[in-house]
């Protein structure tokens, strides 16, 4: 049904418990927190909320059965029966898919007939929106992804869960802690907390206790680059390429992956410009499913001309840097290559 956590936690607020829910996304941990703020918000005080809250794992066989069975089944000494359906997989190559069209019926009729009694969540580690089945549960369903915070998302959190730890924590340190983590809450979450334990008797975080206790692990989405280049976004694209390089990328390694998403961009152009439809698009490249979208959209904006020149400049760039033509320096490559992003963003 094409809904947010935003639409989710609005309704929680406004008190609406729905009989069915489907969860899923790459944000696991604000995923998690949806789940038992859905199961507090449906139990009333006083509840026995052990004798009505059940677990299925869809990897053990049968159990999708009998977690809708259970649904059915009217509360002990409680406002609502809860039942959680985890380990919910339908993935682009089916290999490891714990749901199947085998499941539709099942599914349908406990769709077209809830329990008034019972809140059914169920959690998809992987729900594929090209299979049929993970249409299914998207479009029938009310289901609700949980996408990644974006970057002025990120520090709010960052922000509230350092005020909530009550570390204080300088701005130089905080952002160079942000600089550090990746666009995930959990770790997030779980580095604040670290530091908050290091900080103590004092409560208070210094650069030095940043650098020396949280690791750099933001990895730059090997998409990154481009999509900023085919957005026109060439300050992002230069930092992203400047962040790569100071993390010990090589230059001649990342001309090539610019040669390789420039050249899968102009394939999935071309197939757009023919008629090809979504499935057989996503077919011919090689990219986790999140990625899809933003993929999909990026090849769009972009015009097959442009992306035919852009190739032709990346070889250039490639066969200057390979014969020292910017220098045997490093600061040769780095400055070629910081030239071409400039000159691949404005063209």
């Amino acid at each position: 049904m094409g809904l947010t956590r935003d639409d989710l936690r609005n309704q929680l607020r406004r008190g609406e418990i729905l009989p069915l829910y489907v969860l899923y996304g790459p944000e696991t941990q604000l995923l998690d927190v949806a789940v038992k703020t859905i199961i507090n918000k449906a139990f009333a005080p006083g509840d026995f909320r052990d004798l009505n809250e059940n677990s299925f794992s869809l990897n053990t066989d049968g159990n999708l059965k009998q977690a809708l069975a259970a649904a059915y089944q009217l509360p002990m000494m409680a406002t609502r029966r809860i039942i959680t359906i985890t380990d919910i997989r339908i993935s682009a190559s089916g290999f490891r898919d714990t749901i199947t069209e085998a499941d539709e019926p099942l599914l349908s009729a406990y769709l077209a007939d809830p329990s008034p009694s019972s809140v059914v969540i169920l959690v998809a580690d992987e729900l594929n929106g090209v299979r049929k089945m993970g249409k299914f549960l998207r479009d029938k369903f009310p289901a609700f992804e949980f996408t990644r915070l974006n970057d002025k998302e990120m520090v709010k959190w960052a922000r509230e869960q350092f005020e909530k730890a009550g570390v204080q924590i300088d701005e130089p340190a905080f952002l160079q802690f942000m600089a550090r983590v990746g666009p995930d809450v959990r770790r997030l979450t779980n580095e604040v907390n670290k530091l908050a334990a290091a900080s103590m008797p004092t409560s208070g975080v210094t650069s030095e206790m940043v650098g020396s206790l949280i690791p750099y692990s933001r990895e730059l989405d090997n998409f990154e680059i481009t999509r900023y280049l085919a957005e026109g976004r060439t300050s992002e694209a230069v930092a992203a390429l400047r962040k790569v390089l100071d993390d010990g990328g090589e230059p001649v390694a990342l001309l090539g992956m610019l040669a390789y998403n420039y050249r899968t961009l102009l394939i999935a152009k071309d197939m757009m410009l023919r008629g090809a439809d979504r499935r057989d698009i996503l077919g011919s490249i090689r990219m986790k499913p999140d990625r899809h979208e933003a993929f999909l959209a990026a090849a769009r904006r972009s015009d097959a001309k442009k992306l035919s020149l852009a190739l032709r400049r990346i070889a250039k760039a490639d066969l200057d840097i390979k014969t020292s033509k910017g220098g045997g320096a490093p600061a040769g490559p780095r400055l070629q290559l910081e030239m071409l992003i400039c000159d691949l963003a404005l063209s």
